[in-house]
């Protein structure tokens, strides 16, 4: 079988809900052994989170803990208690990777500030997914996916301009920082290869929704003179640059030049209300009578499928995507013919797809070799096989609740 890209990289996950988990996810996909951590007697808290399948929810039904805990081994521990943080260092002792999702106070103390393990284990690369970083005056601030959405200018941006900003969907805030995780892991581990010393990735989930968000608003401000505002479905330099409703769903139609907008046109028959040249100036109609022309597009929009607005665009050379929801994903013939899905066996849910990995790689590719650990199902793999506990030793972990 061919190696995957971090074949042979241990990974120790210590995190909660979709940041961490995720960062962890993806370095198992890339071949990377991760072990994930969940404290007693309750788990990670997205075993608590829906959607359930039958919408019974049980721990080991979540569809959220199911893929972002795939690729991994799962083991429970109770890092508070003196047996538990010393189980904790053995393991962090065989480990390349810490993925560790815990505020700076809490790292601070359960003595794993990344000081005080890099003293310990000099190569191991500490992957700190905070809401706002080890540093800084909120460095000890309680926050998640919507307050860090918020903080960073996501949620000031998004949404109608004559309406209250509005929250993003998906926990993004979250599965960004993750990602951000993924990349900074992935250069600590390669300078690691250089001088052989380990280091300190500190992700600010905070700081990452501002590096998207502000950024494209500090340009603005320097540019126009003003602060960006929230511009809801459209774009308001020119028209079209918007969502439209048709009759199974919505399109995304964007004409830049003019000369798509009148391609456009023709392939809608150039209705009669085209004809007008208040429908030609596409920086008017933007700027000054959006509403006007939406009605008038939505009336000659209203009978069209999606996947007929589709073909016309690629027919004619104009911007028109269809707004897929997730059952038009699942059943995608383009993310079909590239496998993105993939089946996996899990003892609790059965045979099940689940979203893979979003790119390819031609000579390392990723694997879905295992379901999401059931709640501590490889203690005894863990604890006994590499720690070397006896079986005896496991059980009277689990009667202390160390584990």
């Amino acid at each position: 079988m061919t190696a995957s890209a971090l074949s042979g990289i241990r990974v120790l996950e210590l995190g909660d809900f979709v940041a961490a988990p995720y960062c962890a996810r993806m370095l198992a996909d890339m071949g990377a052994d991760v072990i994930k951590v969940e404290r007693p007697p309750d788990g990670d808290s997205s075993r608590r989170y829906g959607p359930f399948l039958d919408d019974a929810p049980h721990p080991e039904r979540s569809g959220l803990f199911l893929y972002m805990n795939a690729n991994k081994r799962g083991v429970t521990l109770d890092v508070e208690t003196p047996t538990g943080r010393a189980l904790l260092h053995r393991l962090l002792g065989q480990m390349d990777v810490f993925v560790v999702g815990l505020a700076p106070r809490e790292m601070d103390a359960l003595g794993l500030a990344p000081a005080t393990l890099h003293a310990a284990y000099p190569r191991l690369v500490i992957t700190s997914l905070t809401p706002y970083g080890l540093t800084g005056p909120y460095r000890d601030r309680r926050a998640n996916d919507l307050t860090c959405s918020a903080a960073g200018g996501a949620t000031f941006l998004t949404g109608r301009p004559e309406r209250e900003p509005l929250t993003q969907p998906c926990f993004q805030s979250d599965h960004q920082c993750g990602i951000s995780g993924i990349a900074a892991t992935v250069a600590a581990l390669l300078m690691r290869e250089a001088t052989g010393e380990g280091q300190t990735a500190d992700i600010s989930e905070t700081d990452v929704m501002a590096s998207i968000y502000v950024g494209a608003n500090v340009t603005s401000s320097i540019a126009e003179g003003h602060d960006r505002q929230r511009t809801g479905v459209r774009y308001p330099g020119h028209y079209p640059d918007s969502l439209f409703r048709v009759k199974d769903g919505h399109i995304c139609l964007n004409c830049p030049q003019i000369v798509q907008w009148v391609r456009f046109l023709e392939a809608m028959g150039t209705p009669e209300w085209t004809k007008d040249p208040r429908y030609r100036n596409r920086k008017a109609m933007a700027q000054q009578y959006p509403d006007e022309v939406d009605r008038v597009m939505t009336d000659m929009l209203k009978d069209r499928t999606k996947a007929e607005l589709y073909a016309i665009g690629q027919e004619r050379r104009v911007p028109i995507a269809m707004v897929q929801t997730a059952e038009d994903l699942y059943r995608d013939p383009h993310l079909r013919a590239r496998e993105y899905f993939v089946r996996l066996a899990h003892a609790e849910v059965g045979e099940r797809e689940y979203p893979g990995a979003p790119y390819k790689f031609s000579r390392t590719p990723w694997r879905a070799l295992r379901p999401a650990p059931l709640y501590g199902e490889h203690n005894e793999q863990v604890y006994c096989g590499m720690l070397g506990c006896s079986r005896d030793d496991l059980v009277a972990l689990r009667r202390t609740g160390v584990v």
